[in-house]
């Protein structure tokens, strides 16, 4: 019987550590997407938002920029695969509550896939995706997933540099808060009833 609470107080404690987890979401607008077969590359794009367990941080935030691995399938102008590698880095610039500094500095997971969409009028956009995975401000290993959209392109396609509309960046961070804390506290609890059931 002793040993049955034990675990139940254990089967409590370790899945409270196992989901706490956060997602925070980041916003960029504008900078300069510049591409060839060696890749894809954003400078100049401006953090926007930042949101976090219901709370929304807006204005000029930071930075965001990124460059891919090389072309692996198919072409610039009607959408391509690009190798997994490269860089990604969110800055902050301290204002509005965020951090003043690195945030998020990693590489793209897997391939990076830049799609070409073509809209009813017959005008010419492009969307990147890709997995992200690399260290969030200098602590443990986190992954996320970015979606950048570029402006419309008209009828021609991309040439080889265009404007970013807007990109959204999802990362999965570790929250060593209150769900953490509960479960440290219920393993705690189990060492103290079980040193009480042995008396």
């Amino acid at each position: 019987m002793k040993r049955m609470i034990l675990l139940f107080l254990l089967a409590l404690a370790l899945p409270m550590a196992a989901f706490a987890n956060n997602s925070v979401d980041f916003t960029n607008s504008g900078g300069t997407l510049t591409g060839s077969s060696a890749g894809l590359t954003l400078k100049g794009s401006t953090l926007i938002a930042m949101g976090s367990g219901g709370v929304l941080r807006t204005g000029n935030l930071g930075t965001i920029a990124f460059s891919t691995g090389a072309l692996s399938t198919g072409n610039l102008q009607q959408g391509a695969t690009f190798a997994a590698g490269g860089t990604f880095t969110i800055t902050g610039n301290g204002m509005n509550g965020v951090p003043n500094g690195p945030i998020f500095t990693g590489t793209f997971s897997g391939p990076v896939t830049w799609t070409l969409v073509t809209l009813a009028n017959g005008t010419n956009n492009y969307t990147l995706t890709g997995a992200l995975t690399g260290t969030w401000m200098g602590g443990g290993t986190v992954n996320g997933a970015t979606v950048q959209l570029t402006i419309n392109t008209g009828k021609g396609f991309f040439n080889g540099s265009t404007s970013i509309s807007s990109g959204d960046t999802s990362i999965v961070v570790p929250e060593p808060g209150s769900l953490t804390l509960l479960g440290t506290g219920l393993v705690g609890l189990a060492g103290i009833v079980r040193r009480k059931l042995k008396v």
